[in-house]
């Protein structure tokens, strides 16, 4: 269920439909688009940090969508292990351009988001204004295929992370031009009462 100032919408997606939310923000042609963690482990669009990340987003100014992968929700089609994915965010991507006239995009993942974020990054035209990555998913995903990366990344990393490990984000990012790591001293995965300072450094991050 949306909430007030959303707008549920669907995507016309590679697999089928694509479930999503819609936030109109204040600053014309920008849109940050969000993507959620990996479906296998119950991620959706209403995930915690993705709702986070979302509303840092807006409240930078920009028009946010978040939306369900294939599968997910009521977004048609079937799990494709970070494959499928990819064309699906590129199809929201295209989406947006469409039907929000979007001249900025700004990119956000969380998790296995974050390895389809920084993958749909790769395969565009030209590399997103932002490009934020929440404990993105660098070993059970392909993310050395992206490297080096074609544009700057920021990083947000719990140091107690028990899900995505750490010491394996920071040497991923270790010698990528451009991009910084910010990391959060016992911080989980899921960023348990840390979601206000993820908020602001997002802003920060964005701004």
């Amino acid at each position: 269920m949306s909430r007030p100032g959303e707008e549920q919408v669907v995507i016309e997606g590679p697999a089928g439909p694509l479930e999503a939310i819609l936030t109109r923000g204040e600053r014309p042609g920008l849109v940050a688009i969000i993507c959620h963690p990996n479906p296998v482990q119950g991620g959706t669009l209403h995930n915690k940090v993705v709702h986070t990340l979302m509303r840092a987003a807006r409240d930078e100014g920009a028009t946010t969508l978040r939306f369900n992968f294939r599968g997910v929700g009521n977004s048609a089609g079937e799990h494709d292990y970070g494959v499928g994915e990819v064309d699906d965010c590129i199809a929201v991507i295209d989406w947006a351009r469409r039907e929000l006239q979007m001249e900025s995009l700004w990119l956000l993942g969380f998790s296995f988001g974050g390895y389809v974020a920084a993958a749909a990054a790769s395969a565009l035209a030209a590399w997103p204004q932002r490009l934020i990555l929440v404990a993105p998913s660098v070993e059970k995903q392909r993310f050395a295929d992206l490297k080096p990366l074609a544009g700057p990344a920021v990083v947000m990393m719990g140091e107690a992370d028990d899900v995505v490990a750490p010491e394996a984000v920071y040497a991923a990012f270790a010698n990528e031009a451009g991009s910084t790591v910010q990391r959060f001293a016992d911080t989980g995965h899921f960023f348990h009462g840390q979601l206000v300072p993820l908020k602001a450094a997002v802003e920060q991050a964005l701004g």
